[in-house]
């Protein structure tokens, strides 16, 4: 899992061109391996911390809430996940969800059920996560209609509440695990003034609050067990003896509530810094931070989309991706890769390395399309669009690559690739300000994943293979 899960030994004692004992700088400790999505979502994410989680001790989540949706298939059985890490199918690991996580109950306990996880590992949820209640998703829909009523068209939210919720936590009128766990007469109490707020705001909205109160008291004996200060949780699991621990990043760099093609984005930060702010813990302790991108771009719901191919290229490239959402059943929109939005999440993320995903769904067509650069109003530009009108403006400039026409789901070596998927890179021109690597592919069929290093100096290191096979995941890393 690379070098990330180690401690490292003390630094000098003695700042440079200090004399004398006069600063002092601590051991980092155990430092956090990253795995995050580098367009809108949907790129595997996953996959790759079922791959990474084999010999993880703990796996978190720190953004987000059940808007999330990752699909794991372990020996046949497919898995599922929304609220819970997806490498708590790993029965050794200790699943953990940071205080950045909205945590709606009946689905957190439905979801363990569902995929029949009792046994498969330890989990823990912090004392300052807000509670995202049955009302919050009502009132998300309700939002949604009169969006669509007075703005003609909505913002496709997955109507789980995430927006509202994350809205109560920044006006401060959210009620989190804590409070739930300490007095539930007073916690009733904020619970049916916040209610009352919302049927204040929208008179149709019908709120069962005994309902869920009845409900909310049942639970707090199950979530007890799980409970932790989070803050000492992640400060004993950094600098306590050496662990291995993985960050499971929810949505993508592209639906952030900050860098994300605003409004057309989820309601937290789902960047590298939502990992610092989500967990409790410094910067200096995140380690490795692994983006993850498909081969094609995909997006669900509404928003400016560049590289959208609306004909049959965007029809091919949905139906043999398989490409229909987790959470919210929907179809997702396709179109080429686009190195401008990849370059971009790198800016904000510092990305170590990239995962490229689903090489395979290509293997049939005859040239490949990727976006190397934007162009509005005829004029090149340097940077990725803020605004959503300047980003319908933008008219990609493509390069053309001849495809391989060929089935790649067999192949267990880079090698082994033909050899146009193997020239099929992300980055074929010099980008300071990006990186060169090879191409590294999760095969549909279960094949190579080849992850490719970003060193800083903008030139190819080192390569690292995760061979994929019938009989388990072996790693062989080339420098």
């Amino acid at each position: 899992m690379s070098e990330s899960g180690c401690q490292e030994a003390p630094g000098s004692l003695e700042p440079a061109g200090v004399e004398g004992n006069h600063g002092f700088s601590p051991p980092i400790g155990n430092r956090v391996t990253v795995v995050l999505g580098a367009q809108w979502g949907d790129e595997g994410k996953g996959k790759v911390v079922d791959l990474i989680a084999q010999d993880a001790n703990i796996v978190c989540r720190c953004q987000g809430g059940n808007n999330a949706g990752h699909t794991v298939v372990v020996d046949s059985v497919e898995y599922d996940f929304h609220l819970l890490p997806s490498g708590i199918i790993n029965p050794k690991v200790t699943a953990f969800i940071g205080n950045g996580v909205v945590i709606h109950l009946p689905g957190l306990f439905e979801e363990a059920e569902k995929n029949a996880l009792k046994g498969k590992g330890e989990g823990h949820t912090l004392t300052r996560s807000i509670i995202l209640f049955d009302f919050h998703q009502a009132v998300d829909r309700v939002q949604e209609q009169l969006r669509k009523e007075q703005v003609g068209g909505n913002l496709g939210t997955t109507k789980k509440g995430i927006g509202p919720v994350y809205s109560a936590k920044a006006a401060r009128s959210g009620l989190r695990i804590c409070d739930l766990m300490s007095d539930f007469t007073q916690f009733s109490q904020r619970y049916k003034v916040l209610a009352q707020q919302y049927k204040s705001m929208y008179p149709t909205l019908e709120i069962d609050v005994e309902g869920e109160l009845l409900r909310l008291k049942d639970y707090v004996q199950r979530v007890k067990p799980m409970v932790r200060d989070g803050v000492h949780f992640m400060y004993e699991a950094l600098h306590g003896p050496p662990k291995k621990i993985l960050v499971e990043g929810a949505n993508a760099a592209l639906l952030d509530i900050d860098f994300g093609t605003y409004p057309f984005v989820t309601s937290s930060n789902c960047t590298v810094g939502g990992v610092c702010t989500g967990l409790g813990m410094p910067p200096r302790n995140v380690g490795e931070v692994y983006g993850v991108v498909k081969a094609y771009t995909t997006r669900v719901g509404i928003g400016a989309f560049p590289s959208e191919q609306c004909n049959e290229i965007g029809e091919l490239l949905q139906t043999r991706g398989k490409e229909v959402g987790v959470t919210t059943g929907r179809k997702r929109r396709c179109g080429w890769l686009d190195l401008v939005l990849i370059k971009y999440a790198h800016m904000i993320n510092g990305f170590t390395a990239l995962a490229l995903t689903k090489l395979d769904i290509l293997d049939v067509m005859d040239e490949i399309k990727v976006g190397v650069a934007y162009k509005v109003d005829n004029q090149s530009i340097p940077h990725f669009p803020a605004n959503q009108e300047v980003l319908h403006r933008v008219e990609v400039q493509y390069e053309t690559l001849p495809g391989w026409k060929s089935d790649t789901s067999a192949a267990r070596t880079f090698e082994e690739l033909p050899e146009n998927a193997q020239n099929y890179r992300i980055a074929h021109q010099p980008m300071p300000s990006l990186f060169w690597f090879h191409v590294f592919s999760w095969l549909g069929g279960g094949g190579l994943c080849l992850v490719a290093r970003c060193p800083d100096n903008g030139f190819l290191y080192s390569r690292v293979f995760i061979l994929i096979t019938d009989f388990g995941v072996d790693w062989v890393v080339v420098v």
